[in-house]
């Protein structure tokens, strides 16, 4: 499992699967291949239904979002 967390409050948003991750690196721009993290924009995630997103991985990064327009996540391997 991968958790995720806004990276600016270092709060935790939720966790995804792997499969979730694997979604968002083919879908967003990466800095680096050691990228841990991605700005996500509300129109982004609303694109995402479309695009074949797991309810899962819409309902962490929309909680992410709340109200705003956007959000900079970052994601972390569970040691579980």
């Amino acid at each position: 499992m991968i958790k995720i967390f806004n990276k600016a409050t270092n709060e935790f948003l939720g966790r995804i699967s792997d499969e979730d991750l694997q979604f968002l690196v083919d879908h967003l721009e990466e800095e680096s291949l050691d990228d841990h993290d991605y700005f996500i924009r509300a129109e982004t995630v609303e694109s995402f239904i479309n695009s074949g997103a797991s309810p899962r991985l819409m309902e962490v990064l929309k909680g992410g979002l709340r109200t705003e327009e956007s959000v900079e996540i970052r994601w972390e391997k569970d040691k579980l």
